[in-house]
């Protein structure tokens, strides 16, 4: 009898997505036996199962069930064909993007998939137009066109090299015309998609059961024939259920404490993986400019030259994030240190100046809101932990409240929050995606942001650029805007930390340039 155990340390193995080889196999990629779903443990529920209202991580449960013309295959950083067989601009303008579909599509329910159903997917989305909704994503786009089944044309109002990275994205989900009404959200809690699988069962918050969808013609190979998901509350809850054999892979959520245990874990028993990868997700407050305080510049720069992000990211994330001093993450072209250069280390007597100079002299009372069960178990205490600064300042009096995500972003939406905060997980990887979703009159944060330089000269000027790696100035040049209005702060950037038992294989390879998990990856090793 072979031993199993031969190559595993029995302490939490650690390894880097980007880097990871063959060797020993801690991440074997054998093809699997029939051993029952792969049961994956997550904190980030989804708040909808209709594309047309999400702009928010209900993306990882989209991508596996619906289908969009383009996606990511594994290790590809441009979009690709999915449900489209080709795709491409036919003019030199970067103005009209055809694709044409593969033949044969269908949806689970056994509708044709053909250019009509995308033409209506695009068209619903706009149509409903969901405030803070993924009709924010389409600004570029005047109109579709479907002149015959498999040949699908989308017009644009401007040039847009980015539009491929929207297409990508699982907000562009399609869906079937018969299934999906035209003018409002679809109810209930079934699925009628296209994608690698389909949804077997929903238990709203706590768990979708997923299995191969037989019907599916598109890039992804199955590694296993069923996932189930289920939706925690906290980490720690999601730790126990993972040590306890109850789920095999946990996924968005792991908070800081339960990883630095996993990475020094030495008890004899622990056999379990411990996948890590440099993160683009990005943590920030936005300041509503309805309120009255919080619509004051002066203030809004106080609270900036005032926060200590290092602390936060030592203090309540035990550095698995990095502090953060541009909306644009590390990593990606045009990300500065813009926020630094200006406000520089954190400074009590540069904040109070700030605020005199404007004719402040009272503490500025302010209330600041986050979500209870979005963003991982810390984030009640990195809101605590900014209010320890900003009243120890002198100059702030701070309340908290929360919400849990359904209702957080039904209020946010409505103007109802002073200050919020935000957790960012890329639709794409280019710095558009990290600057154009948040301005503008309709945005994903549901709080205008004008910001007539950056969306009517910047962003337009970077979207003629095909080669993405030449709008460093235009990038550069926003965020001189963004920090000078500080009306969005980041706060940190992440890290991808996904904890697996050792019987899965396939981590290391599921996550996409987004971080949406494909589930499609993980399977049950049989072999070392």
């Amino acid at each position: 009898m072979f031993n199993r155990n031969r190559c595993l340390r029995r302490v939490a193995a650690i390894a880097s997505i980007s880097s990871l080889v063959t060797g020993c196999g801690v991440l074997s990629s054998d093809t699997p036996e029939d051993e029952g779903p792969i049961v994956v443990g997550t904190t980030s529920a989804p708040s909808t199962l209709d594309p047309a209202a999400s702009w928010d991580s209900s993306w990882e449960l989209f991508r596996n069930i619906y289908q969009t013309l383009l996606s990511y295959p594994t290790g590809a950083t441009e979009p690709e064909p999915d449900a489209a067989e080709q795709c491409g601009f036919s003019d030199a303008s970067n103005q009209v993007y055809r694709c044409e579909l593969r033949e044969g599509l269908t949806f689970s329910n056994g509708d044709a998939l053909d250019a009509r159903a995308v033409k209506y997917s695009f068209d619903r989305i706009r149509k409903i137009n969901v405030n803070g909704g993924p009709a924010g994503l389409l600004g570029s786009l005047e109109r579709v066109q479907a002149p015959n089944d498999r040949e699908v044309i989308f017009h644009l109002n401007k040039p847009d090299a980015t539009f491929p990275f929207v297409l990508a994205t699982p907000a562009m989900s399609i869906v079937s015309p018969e299934a999906y009404p035209e003018s409002s959200l679809r109810e209930g809690e079934d699925v009628v998609g296209s994608g690698p699988y389909t949804l077997d069962s929903y238990d709203d918050g706590k768990e979708a059961v997923l299995v191969r969808n037989d019907s599916y013609k598109g890039y992804a190979e199955r590694r296993n024939d069923a996932v189930t998901i289920r939706y925690f509350q906290d980490s720690a809850t999601m730790v126990k259920a993972l040590r306890d054999q109850q789920i095999d892979v946990t996924y968005r959520g792991l908070a800081a404490g339960d990883v630095v245990d996993l990475q020094s874990k030495t008890s004899k028993e622990e056999e379990i993986q411990l996948v890590e990868g440099t993160g683009t997700d990005i943590n920030y407050l936005v300041f509503n400019p309805k309120d009255s305080w919080a619509n004051k510049k002066a203030v809004r720069q106080a609270i900036a030259q005032v926060v200590d992000r290092a602390a936060i990211a030592h203090k309540v994330y035990k550095d698995t994030v990095d502090p953060l001093y541009s909306m644009v993450p590390k990593g990606l072209t045009g990300h500065t240190t813009g926020f630094f250069d200006d406000y520089g280390d954190p400074d009590v007597g540069k904040a109070r100046k700030i605020l005199t100079d404007a004719g402040i002299t009272q503490r500025v009372p302010l209330t600041f809101w986050y979500t209870s069960d979005r963003y991982g178990s810390e984030t009640a205490g990195e809101f605590k932990e900014l209010e320890r600064q900003l009243e120890a300042s002198g100059l702030f009096t701070i309340s908290l409240k929360s919400r849990p995500w359904k209702t957080y972003v039904e209020g946010y939406q409505k103007g109802e929050y002073p200050v919020f905060g935000r957790g960012w997980f890329p639709d794409f990887p280019d710095a558009e995606n990290f600057i154009a979703p948040f301005v503008g009159e309709q945005n994903a944060l549901g709080t205008p942001y004008p910001a007539p330089e950056i969306t009517g000269e910047l962003l337009p000027r970077s979207r003629r650029q095909s080669d993405r790696a030449n709008v460093e100035k235009e990038f550069e040049e926003a965020q001189r805007i963004l920090v000078d209005d500080a009306r969005l702060l980041p706060l940190w950037q992440g890290r991808q930390y996904v904890a697996a038992s050792r019987d899965v294989s396939g981590a290391e390879r599921a996550l996409d340039p987004s971080t949406i998990m494909m589930m499609w990856e993980l399977h049950r090793k049989t072999a070392w």
